[in-house]
Formats: C-alpha cells, sequence, structure tokens
C-alpha cells in the first residue's frame, strides 16, 4: 500500500500540484517505507520551496539521522529552528531544539523517545 501512495505522489511532482506540502508527504511516506535517502532528498525539494514549511524541516533532520548523516540532520534542524522562529512556530522549534541536544549527547540517535 505504501508503495502505490509514493507512486501517486510521485505521479502529481512537476505538475500543477507540485509544491512544499506534496514534496513534505512524498518524503513522510518514503521514510515511513525505509527510504531514508529518498526521503531527505524530497524533504530537502520541500524546504527550497518553502524555507519557511519547519515541519519540513524537522523531519528532513530526521530523515538524515536514519540516512546516517547526523551532520547534515545538525545543519537542518539549526536551518528548520531559525524557520520556526521567523513563523512562530514554537512548538517545532522547541522540538528541534530538543533533536539537536539529543544529538549531542548521544550522537545519531537524536529522533528516538
Amino acid at each position: 500500500m505504501a508503495g502505490q501512495s509514493i507512486e501517486q505522489l510521485r505521479a502529481l511532482c512537476g505538475g500543477p500540484r507540485d509544491g512544499a506540502l506534496l514534496r513534505f508527504a512524498l518524503g513522510s511516506a518514503l521514510l515511513a517505507n525505509g527510504e531514508c535517502v529518498a526521503a531527505a532528498a524530497e524533504l530537502q525539494r520541500a524546504t527550497q520551496m518553502d524555507p519557511r514549511y519547519s515541519a519540513a524541516w524537522k523531519l528532513l533532520g530526521r530523515a538524515l539521522v536514519e540516512a546516517g548523516d547526523p551532520a547534515a540532520a545538525r545543519d537542518a534542524w539549526n536551518d528548520g529552528v531559525a524557520a520556526a522562529k521567523r513563523v512562530g512556530d514554537v512548538q517545532a522549534q522547541k522540538e528541534m531544539q530538543v533533536f539537536l541536544k539529543r544529538l549531542e549527547k548521544t550522537g545519531d540517535d537524536a529522533t528516538r523517545t
């Protein structure tokens, strides 16, 4: 089922409905399917399309951690904290700050609870 959803989302990319929300949904589906690198690429596109999309920054960091790139995750979360501040998304800002602290303490295990 996830594969079908992923293919349906991919079919919309490049069309009139393409945008940050579509790329976020695709990245989220890919991450849920264990495709961390592909998820990170789509989430990066989402943040490029809408640099203020704090949820995309948050999920991008998680995808990068799961893909084995904690340094890039740190950068994404730092950018995400700045984006969240700009739009007043206090909850996302706090969550990413927690992830950053966990990353400092435990290496790449930042998104586990």
